[in-house]
């Protein structure tokens, strides 16, 4: 058979889920034998766009996203999708065509080095020489991407291994079965470095769990909410950690860094720490701020190069998330409640929801973003997924959007906080969870960028809603220039004020336009409900450059200088 059946027939035994991608000749024998074998393969708008729907497949699937590209630009167009998902460590197979060995480097066609450029932006790049090691190299790249932490790892295909013929001995197109889903391969932590961080943690009177987006691709919700209702320790989360326990729980003290509700004075106060699954990077911790440096603190993370990075780190538990914890959980043996500390949880939490109260019942016209999120945490079931586009839109919706459920009902794209994830995130998500109500939640500016994935999504059929935040402006952009620079200084972030919704019906999918926040619960039932096709909710919010960041309103509580960028 072709070299490109070959490659099919291993992504069949390995029961992969929906590809992305753009064909070119060089896997066309790919294409082929796909449909013939009943793959599922969707055409998307851009490589980006399929690589960004397929990283959060495998966010909510656990299993890794797979995503193809034809030689040059093809291939090269994934590289900011790529450094996503790496950087998050999401397990992604992308397959790219590559060159013709008897012609490579006779300035062929989109010829370019691609490889050297894909490197850097993969965990692996594995390029096939002989079409008889298809499936090995296909069984070695499953391997690699979910193992350890895990990642994306590029498969490089030459166009005669792909068009060429090979005999296959019948036993070839085998699966290994542990590497079928994130993480394949566990390692605990050595059981002295287990009893020195249950010895730190039993000394705290104030102990906080720091949360990262590791216990989700861990599965390692239930050791750690028993270690928290055992020993009655707050957790406080990343973006990317959002969901290790439900945020509605009372010991959840929710986002930490650069926008906290409660989070940032538990973790100034703090007597001993422990980090699961977190890079301690620049918004996690308010551009190194946070946590103080003489905090005792215990981190637990799958990558030993995270550990001690750049924090000073008492004790250092290289392994597994969850096989971390249950360890920790039987070195500490005796319950301790703190019942008072958690009493001192509770009442902080009953202040902030007193202060902002107002923002979520606000009347505002144009609509405040509180509001939004607010309306949005009221319709959607408690078994749904919010996926929210970078900047803007995640901050907003880290800040304020509650989880009911343990799990991944929060997905975005903070590995490199790229703009433009919204859309293409949400048709994943839909196609990893059919059935669940998914909503992406974007700006005018990343929906600009990917706005041809409305067509993608209502061809494949997934019934997602997607909010677009339209607030005429790169509203990251236009606050951070407010809050530097003050009210007489914009450049270059405002936008043509366009209604996504009449945009969305002209694409074929449903549209919905809200300026009054009296119709926002209406508007949004109504686009889950929709089974169909896509529905677009274009939500007028504030144009006031001073309240478009949460937690950051120059008129009451400017950006410190510690918090500017550089």
């Amino acid at each position: 058979m072709r070299g490109g059946e070959a490659l099919a027939r291993m992504l069949k035994a390995y029961g992969v889920g929906p590809i992305f991608g753009m064909g070119g000749f060089q896997l066309l024998p790919f294409y082929r034998a796909a449909k013939e074998l009943g793959l599922q393969h969707h055409l998307t708008d851009d490589e980006r766009s399929g690589l960004f729907a397929a990283d959060a497949y495998a966010r909510v699937s656990g299993r890794p996203g797979v995503v193809d590209a034809t030689l040059g630009p093809g291939a090269t167009n994934l590289v900011t999708a790529l450094v996503e998902s790496l950087n998050a460590g999401i397990p992604i197979i992308a397959i790219v065509g590559d060159t013709h060995r008897a012609h490579s480097w006779k300035n062929m066609t989109q010829e370019t080095r691609q490889l050297e450029i894909l490197q850097p932006a993969a965990k692996r790049v594995i390029r096939v020489e002989d079409p008889s090691r298809i499936p090995e190299l296909v069984r070695h790249a499953f391997a690699v991407a979910t193992s350890g932490r895990p990642g994306p790892v590029v498969l490089a295909i030459p166009e005669d291994i792909s068009h060429g013929e090979v005999d296959y001995p019948g036993d070839a197109f085998w699966a290994d079965p542990t590497a079928l889903a994130a993480p394949s391969r566990r390692t605990a932590p050595s059981a002295p470095d287990i009893e020195r961080a249950a010895e730190l943690l039993s000394r705290a009177r104030r102990p906080l769990i720091l949360a990262g987006g590791g216990v989700h691709l861990s599965g390692a919700y239930e050791p750690l909410m028993t270690l928290v209702e055992r020993h009655g320790i707050p957790v406080a989360h990343t973006l990317s950690g959002k969901g290790s326990i439900p945020c509605v729980h009372p010991l959840s003290v929710g986002l930490f860094g650069r926008y906290s509700r409660i989070a940032n004075e538990l973790l100034e106060e703090s007597d001993g720490l422990l980090v699961v699954g977190c890079k301690l990077g620049e918004i996690a911790t308010k551009r190194y701020v946070l946590p103080d440096p003489g905090t005792p603190t215990v981190h637990l993370d799958v990558d030993p190069d995270e550990i001690g990075r750049w924090f000073r780190t008492e004790v250092s538990l290289w392994g597994d998330a969850r096989c971390g914890l249950e360890s920790l959980l039987t070195a500490l043996d005796e319950p301790q409640g703190r019942a008072e500390y958690g009493a001192e949880v509770a009442r902080r939490h009953a202040e902030w929801r007193r202060k902002t109260q107002p923002r979520y019942a606000s009347t505002e016209q144009p609509i405040n973003m509180a509001r939004l999120i607010g309306e949005l945490n009221a319709v959607l079931p408690e078994d749904g997924v919010l996926v929210a586009d970078g900047g803007f839109a995640s901050h907003w919706a880290g800040l304020l959007f509650d989880t009911r459920r343990a799990g991944r009902h929060f997905v975005t794209d903070r590995g490199f906080a790229s703009i433009g994830y919204g859309l293409p995130g949400a048709l994943g998500s839909q196609l990893a969870m059919p059935d669940k109500g998914v909503v992406g939640i974007t700006g005018d500016g990343g929906l600009n960028m990917t706005i041809g994935g409305l067509e993608t999504a209502r061809r494949v059929g997934t019934p997602f809603t997607l909010i677009v935040v339209n607030n005429a402006a790169s509203g990251y952009v236009k606050a951070l220039q407010h809050a530097v620079y003050g009210p007489d200084f914009y450049q270059s972030s405002d936008l043509t004020d366009l209604d996504y919704a009449a945009l969305a019906r002209d694409f074929g999918c449903a549209g919905i336009r809200v300026e009054n926040p009296a119709d926002l619960r209406s508007a949004l039932t109504e686009a889950l409900a929709e089974r169909s096709v896509p529905t677009v909710v274009d939500v007028v919010v504030t144009r006031d450059p001073a309240a478009m960041l949460p937690g950051v309103d120059s008129r009451t509580q400017p950006i410190k200088a510690g918090d500017r960028p550089a």
